[in-house]
């Protein structure tokens, strides 16, 4: 049976249980990291923690605070890389998809401690065929807000991002695209979006308020170790069908061709050569920091 950590414990998950009064639970008061492990070891945790930390001080998610010794908030950043770490070992994973969720655990308590979750499961690939002939996209009809308060910040409150994955999926499409309300292209349902115009890698701005993903870090920086010529700024509907390739990334699928956006084709409609370069120096990347 699966076990996973729970505030200070690992448990099984079937006796894992938060309080009825949990801020995560009642109002999506609450962040989350979706990570990946390969040999045992986790891709960029410092980077998810350092979202993880960033993103709660600045929406005052209490994972600090005058909180007991035992508390991960009290513990910071060390503890909770060592429950992941527990996490997966008491599963004896070594190929791990981890889910680490915090919460501001129980309203109106006097002391409140937050709540702690690590999750992790077998890592399930995305279909090879993805990789080798591309993916369709769809694009959203629903807008994001550049001022919303959540903007920018991974949290619980994911629902709309799943409900439109979900609509993508029913039109036989991976991914979605969203835009702001003003028209600019922001990001994916669970990824981020790069385009390629004039051998240039091109990407949003994180002003745009979308999510600064690790996997697009990450792509930025090969980017400009290699030399290749690389810009965030604001795109629209334009540069996007205007594009000679697309991809998308996040830290599971990494960097994934999109070789169609609903029936529009993008370049050849098949995965482009700088999407396969920046994929190659990923996956060279990716190798080294988990051997």
């Amino acid at each position: 049976m699966n076990k996973v950590f729970l505030n200070n414990e690992i448990v099984e998950s079937s006796a894992a249980s938060i309080s009825g009064a949990d801020g995560g639970f009642l109002y999506g008061a609450g962040l989350f990291e979706t990570m990946r492990a390969s040999n045992g070891v986790v891709f960029a945790l410092d980077d998810h923690l350092d979202r993880l930390f960033t993103s709660a001080e600045k929406l005052k998610i209490n994972l600090r605070g005058d909180l007991p010794s035992q508390s991960y908030g009290k513990a910071g950043k060390k503890f909770v890389a060592d429950a992941v770490y527990e996490t997966l070992n008491a599963n004896s994973l070594k190929e791990a998809r981890i889910r680490l969720t915090a919460t501001s655990g129980t309203i109106n308590a006097e002391q409140p401690e937050p709540t702690l979750l690590v999750t992790a499961v077998s890592f399930e690939p995305y279909p090879k065929e993805y990789y080798d002939k591309g993916i369709t996209v769809v694009l959203n009809s629903y807008r994001q807000n550049p001022a919303d308060v959540l903007a920018g910040h991974k949290t619980t409150s994911y629902f709309s991002r799943i409900f439109a994955l979900g609509l993508a999926h029913q039109k036989l499409a991976a991914e979605a695209l969203w835009f702001t309300i003003d028209g600019r292209l922001a990001e994916g349902c669970v990824s981020n979006v790069f385009i390629v115009k004039d051998s240039t890698l091109l990407t949003p701005s994180l002003k745009t308020g979308i999510l600064p993903g690790i996997a697009r870090k990450t792509v930025l920086n090969l980017a400009a170790e290699n030399s290749m010529k690389h810009e965030e700024k604001d795109l629209g509907i334009d540069d996007l069908l205007g594009a000679g390739e697309v991809f998308i990334t996040n830290v599971i699928m990494q960097v994934m061709p999109v070789i169609k956006i609903e029936a529009h084709d993008i370049g050849s409609a098949k995965p482009g050569q700088i999407t396969k370069k920046i994929a190659a120096l990923y996956t060279e990347h990716f190798n080294k920091e988990v051997s």
